[in-house]
């Protein structure tokens, strides 16, 4: 997928950035906030017009998007040969003028281009998100060949779970990332290298017998659990699925067939997936589904309710597309945040 977008394209939403106030009446600014506009060339994304036009784009991101939020799509991205409006940098005797940001914090554990997190609302204010991504140590997940290198589950899984989390955060959710990896981070590859360094929270040797891995994970998630009674909580665990290399999926999503809760969270994040699909992709029918699969043992033995999501077959071409495009990797974790607020602000009272 490419970084620019026609309306009705797969689109996906960048995470925003600080937000800046300036403060100052000085009489001795000789340059007052100009607007210059740009034109957004094929291959433009947010980020890289304002690198172009020499700009930082995590301090102007979010300056960026209020002042074009009418000539965007709806997942933040530019129209190819639109104009769009670019903030000028305000001088003092030849000097910025200090900027200050909104409310934000360091993540060190989403890596240097992503590690500072805006906080854009309080929408999920006291709730609490337990995220598990899949296998991960010595154990890759699934496996295939992407142009004469080696890709796996873990890592594409990772990296859609660390997305995901920052924009949980951001809304002010408490998240606590089950499978860590303190060296990699977001990133913005379409091959991601393959390690075995992963750890289960907070500082755990992931073991190497499945049985012991998901047991692991269990107790740790419910021992997370047991500490915030009274809290909303819910566990979210992303996966890569893989089967023939013709099988192309779109996302689905498991949930246990007891539990009210967990089904309409995945009934939530479906219905979000189906409501994109209809916008960008018109002519695309999404056949993601949600269902009971009681018998996994995460969805059995964790007591948070759970949605268990499926993002896509490793092996099939099409759905490495949505895989490996670090863009798309973005707009899943939107959507599924997206889903996640919808089961939040629409629950039972």
């Amino acid at each position: 997928m490419q970084t620019f977008q026609s309306k009705n394209n797969f689109t996906n939403h960048f995470i925003g950035a600080f937000s800046l106030i300036i403060f100052c009446c000085n009489t001795n600014i000789i340059a007052q906030d100009s607007i210059l506009k740009v034109e957004a060339i094929e291959g433009d994304g947010v980020y890289s017009l304002l690198r172009r036009n020499g700009l930082d784009p995590i301090e102007y991101y979010q300056s960026f998007i209020k002042m074009n939020k009418e000539n965007l799509t709806e997942g933040d991205k530019l129209f190819v040969g639109s104009m769009y409006q670019i903030p000028d940098t305000i001088i003092l005797k030849d000097k910025k003028i200090k900027i200050e940001s909104i409310p934000r914090t360091e993540y060190p554990i989403f890596g240097p281009d992503f590690s500072v997190v805006d906080s854009l609302s309080n929408r999920l204010k006291n709730t609490v998100y337990y995220l598990i991504s899949g296998h991960g140590g010595p154990d890759p997940g699934a496996v295939a060949n992407y142009n004469g290198k080696m890709i796996a589950e873990d890592e594409y899984a990772y990296d859609v779970t660390l997305r995901l989390a920052r924009e949980l955060i951001s809304h002010g959710a408490e998240v606590h990332i089950i499978i860590r990896d303190e060296n990699d981070g977001i990133r913005q590859a379409r091959t991601l290298e393959l390690d075995t360094d992963e750890v289960a929270y907070p500082n755990k040797t992931i073991p190497l017998g499945q049985l012991k891995r998901l047991e692991q994970r269990v107790k740790i998630v419910n021992d997370l659990y047991l500490k915030n009674t009274g809290k909303y909580q819910r566990l979210i665990v992303t996966h890569v699925d893989s089967r023939s290399k013709g099988t192309n999926i779109d996302v689905f999503f498991y949930h246990h067939h007891k539990s009210k809760n967990g089904k309409r969270l995945a009934e939530s994040i479906h219905k979000t997936f189906d409501k994109k699909y209809k916008e960008f992709q018109p002519n695309r029918k999404y056949t993601g589904t949600f269902m009971d699969r009681s018998s996994l043992y995460l969805i059995k033995n964790t007591l948070p309710a759970i949605a268990y999501i499926e993002i896509g077959n490793i092996k099939s071409k099409k759905d490495q597309r949505r895989i490996l495009d670090p863009d798309n990797r973005q707009a899943l974790a939107k959507w599924i945040s997206e889903g996640i607020l919808l089961d939040y602000e629409t629950k039972s009272n």
